[in-house]
């Protein structure tokens, strides 16, 4: 028994250790919010690295690869993958540990060693892996190396960050001391995801390239590590007890957490695929896509986050209605972006993210409170969401080949975003309230099902839509215009030839293959409308082949090759770099045809090391050619090619192809042996007959009408491209100036043609190898080139597009002052002819007056003469 002042001091100590602990707990609470809050930032940083390393990785892949579907589809699934099998695999070891902190650090030094590793490895795996697949593989074949290389290369990387979502969330469950933290992990996660693509597109590669950005992605996972230790260490010795592992008890949960993954990014993969059709589908526009796409899931999971709802079924339908209720109103909207598209144009790259924002964002929270949900209720029965990451990109890892090989070939893009709404609604579980749930959106896709969408591809006025080919990377399509002129369209409005420019096509491939002096070989790059190619082929005694990306194009080579000549060239489907890198054959000439250099993917086509792959190709004394689209480059980019080339090919030299200002293009000739042009069998060959059928039609007659394309040599183009970038692999200048070389479509088209010739001095000495050849050519080529510029300058000047007697009064005095520069200039001496005939007709005094004035410029040249002699009995003029 104790007596009363024992036990008055016992009540008091007991009154004083109280008191402590209820100063001590909100101590302790205050320094896990503090740890909580200062977790934030690293939630957010290993989401910005992750998608980081995934934008870079999946363009250096595709440089090796090639850019197919089926090469873009194996990275994709190689990627999720890896993310799959590292969290099944590391769900428990994250589990077991006293120190989730320690387990997370590990998995980021373990993405950061291996992104360092991956600026090496890659590119090197890549280079070994193209010989292997060869110039045609099966299907199968490249589907199997497409995956094998990324799952293969990447997986110590992609399993730990497979990892790192799960560690996360253990730690912020540790710091917070409650359960329900999954969604809002996820959703900061998400947030940082979204931050490292723009940050990555936009800032990270075209500032650093691929090697400086995943050097910086490193740093990023050392500073998550490090935090994540730091905060550890303050954290002390966490709850070493482990709740056993267990299966997750609801199949319906892990199928509908398998069949989500799958429907969300089938969705994505559809949307994107209609946004090109409408949009440049430049780096930037799939950027501005893939960040509407993560703030939308970003938004959910936070949303539901803080909604404090319970993972329950009631919740469950109603996420999954509203999932495919979403997804219907995209399907609604997308006929109609284009139209979005024009009204935000003027805002560039923003004004394409707006219309991003419009197609993903109501969908993709949708889908991201939906996941929130889901990985809420598996961490609610495993105590880890490693099993629900797992699943999810399991279904995401198969996504894309459904898309693109079965749901996009079968039904069409947009009808395929019909079934993705029908797919969630199939995922409701049973029940009375399931129908109610599920009437709106099933109505909603019945209607649109039997009044489907119109097409997106553009049909101007008066015109006819003839024939489509919708497949997983393109749309091709055939169309005549009011006037007849048939064009083949790419995704709706990118113009890829037409009937209109034939004779244009054909002088593609007749300036390098006269340039050579015996072609037997050649090799085309892209084959568009097949004009360049079948005119090639007419060479004599020239053996044709063409590359071409998609099959959708070669489908449609009817249209414009029709009848098809009996000896129409082989055209294999392929990437053009993954088949250079393959071929083991020898060219004597390799033309790769005009590249729309904002197209993602495009600018690969332009770098040092695919021109030193296509010279590993050439036949000794063989010729590149590599034409560029002037009416769609800005000045950076052409400087940055043109360096790149000369870097290759020193002894480079560019040449036009003709003379109109609306399409002017630009070709890059090298030689694999630095070979002078030799003008005298330029010139047997051009007066060989069986040669004369093929090339006179085209203007070729002399070798004056071919050398007077040539714009400059080595030396000048040196002194034209100046200091600065070049175009590589690893820092894809040409690719991330998409913004610039968008706003050139804007421009006049020919002014970047009137800046080259105005900066560039052609140089006859550059062009002619032997004294004698400089004696007889070089003051009339000088005059020539000199009359070409002239000729170009005054059809820039034009007035919109004049006709008739407005043409005349408007072209004439610049065509006469050219042919006064240089008298034996066809293509302005042809033209004021023409005027003058016309004349004759109408306004015989107009007539007299402009035939005197060719006369006087051109007096060598009897036409105009002999005309005024006959018409009116004019003599001596």
């Amino acid at each position: 028994m104790q007596s009363e002042p024992d036990s008055m001091a016992i009540a008091s100590a007991d009154r004083f250790a109280g008191a402590a602990q209820d100063e001590v707990a909100p101590a302790r609470t205050r320094q896990a919010a503090s740890r909580a809050w200062a977790l934030v930032p690293i939630v957010t940083a290993s989401g910005f690295a992750g998608l980081g390393y995934e934008i870079v990785w999946t363009r250096q892949l595709s440089l090796a690869l090639g850019t197919e579907m089926m090469a873009v589809l194996g990275v994709i699934a190689g990627f999720f993958g890896g993310l799959a099998l590292g969290a099944f695999a590391l769900d428990g070891p994250i589990r077991r540990p006293t120190s989730p902190w320690r387990v997370y650090a590990m998995l980021e030094a373990v993405i950061a060693v291996w992104g360092l590793i991956s600026v090496w490895l890659l590119p090197a795996a890549g280079r070994a892996l193209s010989p292997l697949l060869g110039t045609e593989p099966s299907a199968a074949l490249l589907w199997a190396g497409s995956l094998a290389l990324p799952t293969l290369v990447l997986l110590p990387a992609t399993m730990a960050m497979g990892g790192t979502l799960t560690a996360l969330e253990r730690m912020m469950r540790d710091a917070r001391g409650e359960a329900r933290v999954t969604a809002g992990v996820y959703g900061a996660n998400t947030a940082g995801a979204l931050a490292g693509t723009l940050a990555s597109t936009f800032l990270l590669i075209p500032a650093l390239g691929f090697s400086g950005t995943l050097i910086s992605l490193a740093g990023v996972n050392a500073f998550c590590a490090i935090g994540a230790l730091a905060l550890g260490s303050a954290a002390g010795k966490a709850d070493a007890r482990e709740r056993r592992p267990e299966r997750i008890r609801d199949l319906r949960l892990t199928i509908t957490l398998f069949a989500t993954g799958l429907l969300g990014i089938t969705f994505e993969v559809l949307v994107v695929r209609l946004a090109a059709q409408v949009m440049e589908d430049t780096v930037y526009t799939f950027a501005g896509l893939l960040a509407a796409y993560l703030l939308g899931t970003a938004a959910g999971s936070l949303l539901w986050q803080r909604s404090g709802r319970d993972a329950d079924d009631g919740n469950l339908r109603g996420l999954l209605a509203a999932t495919a209720l979403a997804c219907i109103a995209t399907a609604v909207l997308a006929p109609y972006a284009g139209r979005l598209v024009e009204a935000v144009s003027a805002a560039d790259i923003y004004g394409e993210l707006a219309v991003a924002i419009a197609l993903f964002l109501v969908p993709a929270t949708a889908m991201g409170a939906l996941f929130g949900l889901l990985a809420q209720r598996v961490s609610n029965q495993r105590g880890s969401v490693g099993s629900a990451i797992g699943i999810n990109s399991l279904g995401a890892c198969i996504a894309p080949l459904l898309a693109a090989q079965f749901l996009i070939p079968t039904l069409g893009a947009w009808t395929a975003l019909l079934t993705v709404a029908v797919g969630y609604l199939l995922l409701l579980p049973p029940g009375r309230s399931a129908l109610l749930w599920s009437a709106a959106p099933a109505i909603s896709v019945l209607v649109l099902w039997l009044n489907p969408a119109p097409s997106l591809t553009r049909v101007p006025a008066g015109g006819t839509l003839l024939a489509v080919r919708e497949g997983p990377m393109a749309t091709a399509s055939v169309v005549d215009d009011a006037a007849g002129t048939r064009y083949l369209e790419i995704n709706g409005h990118f113009r890829m030839g037409g009937t209109s420019s034939t004779r244009s096509d054909y002088r593609q491939a007749m300036l390098p293959l006269l340039l050579h002096q015996a072609p037997r070989s050649a090799l085309f790059l892209g084959i568009g409308t097949g004009a360049t190619i079948v005119g090639g082929a007419q060479m004599p005694g020239v053996s044709a082949r063409g590359v071409e990306l998609s099959r959708e194009v070669v489908e449609l080579l009817p249209w414009f090759v029709n009848p098809a000549p009996a000896s129409m060239p082989r055209v294999t489907v392929a990437d053009a770099r993954r088949y250079v890198a393959a071929d083991t054959g020898q060219h004597d000439v390799i033309i790769a045809d005009l590249f729309h250099p904002a197209l993602d993917g495009s600018g690969a086509l332009y770098t040092v090391e695919h021109f030193a792959a296509v010279k590993r190709r050439l036949a000794p004394g063989g010729i590149f050619c590599q034409w560029l689209p002037l009416y769609q480059l800005d000045l950076p980019s052409l400087r940055a090619i043109v360096r790149g080339f000369l870097d290759v090919y020193p002894d480079g030299s560019a040449w036009l192809n003709h003379y109109s200002v609306r399409t002017p293009m630009l070709a890059l000739i090298g030689t694999r042996d630095s070979g002078r042009l030799d003008t005298e069998a330029l010139a047997a060959r051009l007066r060989d007959p069986a040669t004369v059928s093929v090339v006179r039609p085209l203007g070729f007659e002399a070798p004056i009408d071919l050398l007077g394309q040539y714009l400059a040599g080595p030396h000048a183009l040196s002194a034209f491209a100046g200091d600065g970038p070049r175009n590589t692999d690893d820092y894809p200048f040409v690719t991330f100036d998409a913004r610039r070389n968008v706003r050139a479509l804007t421009a006049a088209p020919w002014s970047l043609l009137l800046a080259v010739t105005k900066d560039i001095r052609s140089d006859p000495n550059e062009l002619l190898a032997r004294a004698a050849e400089r004696e007889a050519l070089g003051a009339r080529l000088s005059a020539y080139w000199a009359a070409r510029n002239r000729f170009l300058e005054a059809g820039a000047s034009l007035p919109g597009d004049p006709r008739g007697a407005a043409l005349i009064e408007a072209a004439s005095p610049g065509l006469i002052e050219a042919l006064r520069l240089s008298p034996e200039f066809d293509p302005a001496y042809a033209p004021l002819m023409g005027m003058a005939r016309s004349l004759l007709g109408s306004d015989r005094a107009a007539a007299a007056r402009l035939l005197r004035k060719i006369n006087e410029a051109a007096p060598s040249r009897r036409e105009a003469r002999d005309l005024l002699l006959r018409e009116f009995g004019l003599r001596n003029q």
